[in-house]
């Protein structure tokens, strides 16, 4: 098997840490060039992977007085044609996440401007570039990473000595930013960018990637040959560029995925099953069938020889997967539970299966709702239930003129609105209400009543933005009342870090930090993934199987989400329903259990436990090593299954 090394440097964290990381950093920078007697220059980005980089900069000048007088600035790039004072404009998003909140000389804020009229847009990209010279060049560059491994808006095919520029944007890096314009068709075709020799002119760089979604692509840019297909390769070259990845970002790593590969590791149960598994991948065996010559053949001697042979070994895992395995018999009952669900649809998306399964065991169930989701409705959607309500006014002996003027005026707003701009407080909270009535809806399809249903609506959700506000107390104390209220046994909560705008990762946050002031003694936590991954069966503890009808009882749950049905607002890079991701996704937990050779089921929900309130946390291997292309996928069916004993579905 083929091993290169980590191209690049790499530091994994916390995403809390990273940004901590950079921000000390940046200040001891700033210090430095201080005492030099010269200006600090810094090349920013945008998005909201360097949000935290910006608030722990702004708590540090007006808590530790760190003086961004003599600081220029130049940012990555900017959309084109695009007006500064525009909802979606970098522009605008720098001056309400960091510049107006320090003082920083306007004069030394450069960003390239979207509004430059085409037939100047050559001689202004010149005096950009001419600029960032004459201030002496980026003392420190921040750069996030692109599905398409873009780095600035450096789409696919983007040289090496590309300088800034105007070019046009790549359709993966439209359908990613579709959410933030609310509809791709609303996403300008072209951006204005530093080139990639303007980026690796910097004498040191920073690239930060979060979550789960990021991971494939890092792994290409770390590990993979330069390619200008992947602009982020280039910073192989670079004397000084450190990539910053939290624990899901990093999970693709070699180092992360399959260290045996790459030289000793410190054996583990997990680590155990989690080798036997991918080697019953790549070997086409099922865990049974493995023998000796199938780990001495994949790097797992050292793991063989803690056993002695392949037999005893092959039987622990089993015996270890099969344990994970938990029909309805073997769930909770009766217990105190609470699902938190961040939007009102991911409760029946991710765990509609043991949702049911737990309502039919007689548990004390309470689903709180923890943002309302209105921004993610349509405004077709709103003009419908307008209709409605002024065809059926009379029925409820309404006024009908009244309802009519009102509903009128309704739409008028929605007629004038530009796409992405805040809506009416009432058309808000009619989204709100939508939402609402679709979670009842939903969990009603499996015979719950509507008085299980808890709406907090946390407050750092209700920006009528796609942009959301920081945690705060309030949130943390609404949802530490609930818990207090209901004193549960047992809690779920959203464990997945790909929402492609971190709802899901705050709303988790506001959990935990509810958790740490509860007195009470600590819930068992289950962690359930949202709508764009499944916890893989290496890394999940409880495997929940489903019948046939038992998913097609979960997706007719998902279809009560009316609002999310056909094309919903936030899909991310998946032009599926979410139902279709469901499906597909419960369908291969399933098929991945009957290749490892274990029993055979229709379709499976994975979830993590941690005892006591302990959180979600990743092992993290910090020392960089040799890597190798991941392993094919199999398709093999096993038929050994003489160890454990098979859990059944009911």
């Amino acid at each position: 098997m083929a091993q290169v090394t980590e191209r690049v440097p790499v530091r994994i964290l916390e995403y809390e840490e990273i940004a901590s990381a950079i921000a000390a950093r940046i200040a001891a920078i700033i210090e430095e060039r201080k005492a030099e007697g010269r200006a600090t220059v810094l090349g920013l980005a945008t998005g909201s992977t360097p949000i935290g980089i910006y608030r722990e900069l702004i708590r540090r000048h007006r808590e530790q007085g760190l003086d961004f007088s003599g600081v220029v600035t130049f940012n990555l790039d900017e959309y084109y044609p695009m007006e500064p004072d525009s909802i979606h404009s970098y522009h605008r998003y720098m001056w309400e996440n960091l510049f107006e909140h320090i003082n920083i000389d306007p004069k030394n804020v450069h960003i390239p401007r979207g509004e430059t009229p085409r037939d100047q847009v050559s001689a202004y990209v010149e005096n950009y570039e001419g600029a960032i010279e004459e201030a002496g060049g980026i003392d420190l560059q921040i750069l996030g990473i692109g599905k398409t491994g873009h780095i600035g808006f450096n789409e696919p095919g983007s040289g090496r000595g590309s300088r800034t520029r105007r070019v046009a944007l790549d359709t993966v890096t439209r359908r990613d930013a579709a959410a933030d314009f609310f509809g791709e068709e609303n996403v300008p075709y072209e951006a204005i960018t530093m080139g990639v020799a303007t980026i690796l002119d910097a004498r040191e760089i920073a690239l930060i990637a979060t979550g789960e979604h990021k991971a494939l692509i890092v792994r290409r840019a770390v590990e993979g040959d330069v390619d200008p297909d992947v602009a982020a390769t280039y910073l192989q070259g670079h004397p000084d560029a450190t990539f910053y990845l939290d624990p899901a970002a990093a999970a693709e790593l070699t180092r992360i995925k399959t260290p045996w590969v790459t030289g000793e590791v410190e054996w583990t149960r997990e680590r155990e099953i989690e080798a036997v598994i991918w080697l019953s991948m790549v070997a086409d065996k099922s865990v049974l069938k493995l023998d000796n010559i199938d780990y001495r053949d994949h790097h797992l001697s050292p793991l063989l020889a803690r056993y002695g042979s392949a037999g005893p070994l092959n039987g622990e895992v089993f015996n270890a997967l099969i344990a994970k395995i938990r029909g309805r018999s073997k769930l909770p009952t009766g217990k105190r539970i609470i699902v938190f669900s961040p939007h009102p649809d991911d409760d029946v998306i991710s765990m509609g299966g043991i949702l049911h399964k737990l309502h039919q065991n007689e548990n004390d169930i309470l689903i709180a709702y923890q943002t309302s989701g209105n921004i993610a409705v349509f405004d077709h959607e709103v003009r419908r239930y307008l209709d409605f309500m002024g065809r059926s006014a009379s029925s409820f002996g309404v006024e009908d003129r009244d309802v009519r003027e009102r509903i009128i005026e309704l739409e008028r707003s929605l007629d004038e609105k530009e796409p992405g701009e805040v809506d009416l407080p009432v058309i808000q909270d009619l989204k709100k209400t939508i939402r609402e009535s679709e979670a009842v809806s939903g969990i009603q399809t499996f015979g719950m009543s509507r008085d299980r249903a808890r709406f907090l609506n946390l407050p750092f959700y209700q920006t009528g933005k796609v942009r959301k506000d920081p945690i705060t107390d309030r949130d943390v104390e609404i949802t530490r009342e609930l818990i207090e209220g209901h004193r549960p046994e047992l809690i779920f909560v959203a464990g997945d870090l790909s929402d492609p705008h971190g709802t899901h990762r705050m709303c988790l946050e506001a959990v935990h930090r509810a958790l740490e002031l509860y007195q009470g003694e600590k819930p068992e936590v289950w962690y359930y993934r949202g709508a764009w991954q499944e916890w893989p069966v290496s890394e999940a503890d409880v495997l929940v199987p489903m019948s046939e009808d038992e998913l097609r009882s979960k997706i007719l749950a998902i279809f009560k989400h009316q609002s999310q049905k056909d094309r919903a607002p936030f899909p991310g890079q998946d032009d599926r329903e979410f139902w279709q991701r469901v499906d597909e996704r419960n369908r291969e937990t399933a098929r991945v259990v009957d290749r490892l050779g274990l029993p055979e089921y229709f379709a499976m929900e994975a979830y993590v436990v941690r005892k006591g309130g302990q959180k979600l946390e990743q092992e993290i291997v910090s020392t960089s090593s040799l890597a190798t292309p991941a392993p094919r996928r199999s398709h093999a069916r096993g038929n050994a299954r003489s160890f454990g004993s098979a859990a059944g579905i009911g």
